[in-house]
């Protein structure tokens, strides 16, 4: 038998620290989503509305399949920055006409619609989601375009938004635009570069150049319809295919466009029988204490996100600070590699490294899931060869073909994050729960670390050390690193796909995994030097 026992005791006061601290942290993450689900605000919010016009969330449920999932992604874009929460974009991804596609929409409550600096990261993680998983893109448009306090960070890597939806039609991946507002100068040229486009009469506005704009470049009097309305643009420039009579009609045309493509998934179907875990994920909420420091069974994690809570366990007698094995989840067969004591020593390497070429060979996915403080160090372990093994297992990660889908539960420190698959190493999803931490180390051994250099250096001076000025030094340094590691500090600068709360892990890595097998899945035919 391959089905996971579980030690864990709900009813013991362990279980319930954990499971407060927890859920403190979700109710902190959810106030921050409230934020980027609020837009602009009431004041903008209701002005929209009172012109007869839909909240993109809106927009995107009239899109989608009745009864549907949304995967919404990178919801806290621009957290702590001087931009609002979710940078005026909603992305993610859904069902159309039983597609599954990328959705993109303009949130005109904030500033208009108009794209900061980062809306554009935001919206390449969606195009570069989009071309790895090959999932056609519906854009939902209405904006004034560029934010043009900000035009030094926007206008030259803007350009890149052009040249992924060109490159998607040429991959041979859909592209659609539905206009529902303003579309202006650069961004006319999203339904001019798109493989469908559908205006809402009166409503939609594309031009390079607005009338005012145009009279003071060229003297010319023009109004909005005749220099970009969807009615000009449907009968006489052509840039519109359909001309829409109102929101809802554009959103039911645009889902016929969907239905009309003909589309397949490339990738192996699921089994047919999923069946759900056998222990609660509910309970998922309980598992990680509040302090990193503090080792947790990773195990207890897999038994309440896998079908059946089946988990055929590879090599679990060697290297057994890195759990790594066999599973199915919602149908998908896929390889755990999950981190168990935090520290990964030369046999956890080398296992991973074995462990991943085997996922290869099966055109297996794998999924990644992290709390590490990274590779051992000392005299023994470098005398060991850590860095060589350590090595062995990063060129695995770097060179696997199979989809790598990456959950961070807890702590992400190190060369740890890199060999766990971090963003540097492009899963194709990546998300994390709402207590967990990534830095290159933890706060108190980098202020640590730069006090012993300070002291060193004072003492090859010759001068007497500052106790209390390294003091302050190293609150100052562990107050910085400690917030700049925070999940929602980073998931604000994209470093990861989205925050989720711990017990809808299993929804979304299924989610996840379903968009990832409207591509092929295949294994590496080669890595590269193995260092003895």
């Amino acid at each position: 038998m391959t089905v996971l026992r579980s030690s864990l005791d709900p009813r013991s006061a362990e279980y319930a620290e954990r499971r407060e601290a927890t859920l403190a942290k979700v109710a902190e993450l959810e106030a921050e989503h409230a934020k980027a689900l609020a837009g602009g605000g009431p004041k903008y919010t209701e002005r929209h509305r009172k012109r007869g016009k839909l909240l993109p969330r809106e927009r995107i449920e009239l899109l989608l399949d009745r009864d549907s999932p949304f995967l919404e992604l990178s919801t806290l874009a621009a957290w702590g920055s001087d931009f609002p929460v979710g940078a005026s974009l909603v992305t993610g991804i859904g069902v159309v006409e039983g597609v599954e596609c990328m959705i993109i929409a303009n949130d005109p409550t904030v500033r208009g619609g108009a794209s900061n600096p980062w809306t554009l990261r935001k919206a390449f993680r969606a195009a570069e989601i989009a071309a790895e998983n090959r999932l056609p893109t519906v854009n939902l448009v209405e904006s004034g375009g560029a934010d043009l306090p900000s035009q030094k960070e926007i206008f030259i890597p803007g350009g890149r938004t052009f040249r992924d939806i060109t490159r998607s039609s040429a991959a041979r991946l859909p592209t659609v635009a539905l206009v529902f507002g303003n579309s202006t100068a650069g961004g006319a040229y999203i339904p001019g570069m798109s493989d469908h486009v559908v205006m809402v009469r009166e409503r939609a506005k594309v031009f390079l150049a607005g009338p005012p704009l145009v009279k003071m470049a060229t003297g010319e009097e023009s109004d909005d319809e005749s220099l970009g309305g969807a009615e000009m643009h449907a009968r006489t420039s052509g840039l519109a295919d359909h001309l829409a009579a109102d929101e809802p009609d554009a959103l039911r045309i645009g889902r016929s466009i969907v239905a009309r493509l003909n589309w397949r998934k490339a990738g192996p179907a699921p089994y047919p029988e999923a069946l759900p875990p056998r222990h609660d994920p509910e309970e998922l909420a309980g598992i990680v204490p509040a302090d990193l420091k503090l080792p947790f069974d990773p195990r207890e994690v897999i038994a309440r996100i896998v079908d059946d809570s089946d988990f055929d366990e590879f090599k679990p007698l060697y290297g057994s600070s890195l759990v790594t094995g066999w599973a199915r989840l919602h149908g998908y067969p896929v390889g755990i590699l999950a981190n168990a004591r935090g520290v990964l020593f030369s046999e956890e390497a080398q296992k991973a490294t074995q462990f991943i070429q085997l996922a290869n060979q099966a055109d297996t996915p794998l999924i990644f899931l992290q709390n590490t403080t990274g590779y051992m160090v000392g005299r023994e372990y470098e005398q060991g060869g850590i860095i060589k093994h350590g090595a062995m297992m990063i060129n695995a990660v770097s060179n696997s073909a199979v989809p790598h889908l990456t959950v961070v539960m807890g702590a992400s420190y190190g060369a740890g994050n890199y060999g766990m698959c971090g963003r540097a190493f492009a899963p194709r999803f990546l998300f994390t729960w709402p207590g967990a931490k990534s830095a290159v180390m933890g706060p108190a051994q980098l202020a640590g670390v730069i006090s012993i250099v300070a002291r060193q250096a004072a003492a090859a001076r010759g001068d007497a050390y500052d106790e209390a000025g390294d003091a302050e030094m190293r609150a100052l340094v562990e107050n910085q690193i400690e917030s700049e590691s925070l999940a929602m500090f980073l998931s604000g600068r994209l470093y990861d796909d989205g925050v989720i709360d711990p017990r809808d892990t299993r929804t979304v890595l299924g989610l996840a995994l379903s968009a990832v097998h409207s591509a092929p899945v295949a294994g590496a035919t080669g890595y590269g030097v193995f260092r003895p």
